[in-house]
């Protein structure tokens, strides 16, 4: 076999194996409503994939180094989500979406013009965070209506997800781990979400999945920062399963506090 040939047999597996992922959490999320689908959408089923097919062709200092791009663009995605659902109240799909997507592109422009540190990320993360979450709050708080799912909705998230790991692992080795990183934190979950359900459900209950995701999405910031502690001191594999652990974890406790307030207030 020659090596092109193993290398594009390659590449389709790994994109073969990131679409079942982003396909399973999307299915998941319409089914169990704004809650439970904004914590399976903001674990890392889109990221993840794209970094450990990084970490199988480049070593541990090339993703510490693209997890510092990466961290400052989660603040970029939770500015996205805020001006999609704002938007999304009482615009179309074009408008609300692609407005989203063109400050998502914009503030990634701008981030890729600096060398950022870990600390310099994190607060950059704090800041986005502390101010988009208590805007958000108000649109939590939607019926979600039953969705009907169409032909080439899962054929669409698989090429998204499946495209997104082809870019990611195709030029990693000439755009180097700062573009490497931004890319593969494109919010592709997120896009799909919006893409999918708008024209369906609606702005309003499809803005109340994003709406819900702003505390995920803050666990989903630390655990960048865990990929960069952990891969520059112990390796990628322990990075990106510490990672993965903090994700797990914070949206476990995330399901759990909610469920306890909401017995608190059925009680009361």
């Amino acid at each position: 076999m020659s090596l092109d040939l193993h290398f594009l047999l390659f590449l389709l597996l790994r994109m073969a194996i990131s679409a079942a992922f982003v396909v399973t959490a999307s299915i998941i999320t319409e089914r169990a409503g704004p809650v439970i689908g904004a914590l399976v959408a903001t674990l890392p089923i889109s990221a993840g994939p794209s970094y450990v097919f990084l970490a199988l062709d480049h070593d541990a200092a090339f993703i510490a180094q693209g997890s510092l791009a990466s961290l400052p663009i989660n603040a970029a995605t939770i500015f996205m989500c805020l001006t999609y659902v704002v938007l999304a109240q009482r615009h179309s799909l074009l408008v609300s979406g692609g407005s989203a997507v063109a400050v998502w592109i914009v503030l990634a422009s701008i981030i890729r013009q600096f060398d950022w540190s870990l600390t310099a990320g994190l607060a950059a993360n704090l800041i986005a965070f502390g101010i988009c979450i208590p805007l958000l709050a108000g649109y939590r708080h939607v019926k979600m209506p039953l969705v009907t799912r169409r032909w080439y909705d899962v054929p669409m998230r698989a090429s998204l997800v499946a495209t997104l790991v082809a870019i990611v692992v195709s030029t990693s080795g000439w755009v180097g781990p700062r573009i490497s990183g931004i890319i593969a934190l494109y919010p592709v979950v997120f896009t799909s979400i919006m893409v999918i359900l708008h024209p369906r459900i609606g702005g309003p209950p499809t803005a109340a999945v994003l709406a819900n995701s702003a505390w995920g999405l803050l666990g989903f910031g630390m655990a960048i920062a865990v990929v960069h502690v952990g891969a520059a001191n112990f390796g990628s594999t322990i990075g990106l399963s510490l990672a993965l652990t903090t994700c797990i974890v914070w949206n476990l406790t995330l399901w759990w506090w909610g469920r306890r307030k909401r017995k608190a207030a059925a009680v009361s």
